[in-house]
């Protein structure tokens, strides 16, 4: 509990191919010696495809049965988004998956409208909050990041995660408001972004991280690679408890 190690995998993403990506992740944790929790991208099998009818898996489709398998192998937990249909509907899907295979999953409220998501999935009412190892982790999806009302640190996580497909015209906008949410809402932010450019052109700059309570952290800069980081439970509880701000947050209400 005291010491919990996350893993951040920064790919450049093949667009489409779902078999193909799976390939790529397996490769790169077969890598890593010891981590309790695996961060990916968002739709980290195919890229930001706005072609989800001929992508869309369920959840007992491939990827999450694949996410159950290395979870189980290596006792970590897993978590990235993926194209998953449900009653009916498509959906820009986290999925947590712990070690027993358990799953716990979120759907992105806040969809990419200028890059035309709203027209192909449908988004999500419900934040997610779930606890693993005595940590308490709050998983969200890019656009999600531009909004802080949603990521408040209403139910005291201690750590944000956002799953990213970022571009890099808007690459310092990434930066800026990783650091601002990890101080808000002191906690550790995690953000995973890919790097390379996707089928529709659109390139991106990676830049994943883990920022501390306070706004301090490396950024991975724009190759494909993975890190772990150690964060410390003691550090970010006595930080709380010397600098008491979320006593003062806001009460409110998020009203549909």
């Amino acid at each position: 509990m005291e010491n919990l190690k996350i893993t951040l995998i920064q790919p450049d993403i093949i667009w489409e191919d779902i078999q193909g990506n799976l390939e790529k992740y397996l490769a790169i944790i077969s890598k890593i010696e010891s981590t309790d929790v695996i961060v990916l991208p968002e739709m980290f099998t195919t890229g930001f495809s706005m072609a989800p009818e001929k992508l869309k898996e369920t959840m007992n489709g491939s990827s999450v049965g694949w996410m159950k398998e290395v979870a189980a192998q290596i006792n970590a937990a897993i978590v990235g988004s993926l194209i998953i249909e449900e009653g009916g509907k498509i959906f820009n899907r986290a999925i947590w998956v712990y070690p027993d295979k358990t799953i716990r999953t979120y759907d992105k409220r806040h969809l990419f409208s200028m890059g035309n998501e709203h027209n192909h999935y449908s988004g999500g009412n419900n934040r997610l909050t779930l606890e693993f190892r005595g940590w308490r982790f709050c998983p969200l999806i890019c656009y999600d990041l531009r909004f802080p009302v949603w990521s408040r640190n209403t139910e005291n996580y201690d750590v944000l995660i956002f799953m990213a497909n970022w571009p890099s015209p808007r690459h310092h906008v990434w930066k800026n408001l990783l650091t601002t949410r990890a101080i808000e809402n002191q906690s550790y932010c995690v953000g995973v972004n890919r790097i390379g450019t996707d089928g529709g052109g659109i390139n991106y700059l990676g830049d994943s991280t883990l920022i501390s309570p306070k706004g301090f952290g490396d950024f991975l800069g724009e190759t494909e690679t993975s890190r772990t980081f150690s964060i410390s439970y003691s550090e970010l509880h006595q930080f709380r408890k010397n600098f008491p701000l979320l006593d003062d947050r806001d009460k409110f209400f998020i009203l549909e």
